[in-house]
């Protein structure tokens, strides 16, 4: 097949390589020509997967029409950008084509979730969320690993899980595409919290606190939104909360962690190339569970901390001396 992914940075890389392993052919797109020439003449993606070589085979482009004949087209932009980025696709990408999501989040200007923008703004129905506890060093290296492909159309999500499947990647399907991809915003707010915690010096103790509290609060959520609250068992949950929780890898826990160490949220930002989602994230989560009548104190507390003037050191107190309640 002919695979399009939009979106250069380390997730939509890895699963180029991914896909382009199995004997594909696979286009990955870069908003930027000079950056791409850079990856082209390096043979690697320098800025977002240090270390992984690419393969000629794996074609390096800025040409939009190269998606307009692709079988199956993957977003993978940062949520932040992920509108902007699909209007210049407007029009290229239809209806006839597997459109599969790679990203985590929601839109900050409409808090509609990732596959929901997409298929407003290309005119088509049923994208595919791609979703689990995958960090792309480690699938981009043929770490063992799985995820779930979620769609209301199970066909194409069994469609996703032929294609991605191999050796070292396994992919299982679900019908709960809201309860997928809400798990995997909110989980990236969580790292953040339970980074805050480490940075402060804190134990296992806290660690697991915060995120089988946290777990609490991406049920609570998903339920008001629509979603079904036991898809968080699985690996778009739990899966997806534990590993960016716990994981060297994890942009969202080292900027939690960094915060906890004192610094201020706009120099750790300034002081990034990748992106951690979380921090937008938060706000459009607040947002919407102040909407929703949603309790979610462990988020709150992050929005505090990234938004407002809200000192983390003293979140331990606050957290502590809530009025009591049962599990």
């Amino acid at each position: 097949m002919k695979i399009f992914v939009v979106g250069d940075g380390g997730w939509g890389t890895a699963n180029a390589l991914l896909l382009n392993g199995y004997g594909h052919e696979v286009w990955l797109w870069g908003a930027f020509p000079d950056y791409t020439q850079e990856m082209r003449e390096r043979k690697e993606n320098f800025k977002f997967l240090k270390g992984v070589a690419l393969p000629d085979s794996l074609r390096l482009t800025n040409d939009r029409q190269q998606a307009a004949d692709a079988d199956i087209v993957v977003l993978a932009p940062p949520s932040k950008f992920f509108a902007s980025v699909l209007e210049g696709f407007r029009g290229v990408v239809g209806s006839k084509q597997l459109v599969v999501s790679l990203t985590k989040g929601l839109c900050e200007k409409t808090n509609r979730r990732m596959t929901e923008l997409a298929e407003e703004i290309l005119g088509i129905d049923d994208v595919v969320a791609l979703a689990g506890p995958t960090h792309a060093e480690e699938v981009s290296r043929g770490i063992p690993t799985a995820i779930v492909a979620a769609c209301a159309d199970l066909d194409k999500a069994k469609r996703v899980q032929a294609a991605w499947s191999g050796p070292a990647f396994r992919v299982y399907t679900s019908q709960d595409p809201a309860g997928v991809e809400i798990g995997g915003c909110v989980k990236n707010v969580l790292a953040i919290a339970v980074g805050c915690s480490d940075g402060m010096g804190f134990g296992d103790n806290t660690r697991a606190a915060l995120i089988t509290r946290g777990l609490a609060e991406m049920r609570r959520f998903v339920l008001a939104y629509g979603g079904k609250p036991e898809t968080l068992n699985g690996l778009a949950g739990v899966g997806d909360l534990i590993v960016t929780c716990t994981s060297k890898h994890s942009r969202n826990h080292s900027v939690g962690e960094r915060l906890g160490k004192g610094e201020h949220i706009r120099d750790i930002l300034a002081s990034m190339q990748m992106v951690a989602e979380g921090v937008w994230n938060s706000k459009v989560v607040h947002e919407l569970a102040q909407k929703l009548g949603v309790d979610m104190p462990i988020s709150e507390m992050v929005y505090e901390a990234c938004y407002g003037s809200f000192d983390v050191k003293s979140a331990l107190g606050k957290m502590m001396t809530r009025e009591l309640k049962s599990e």
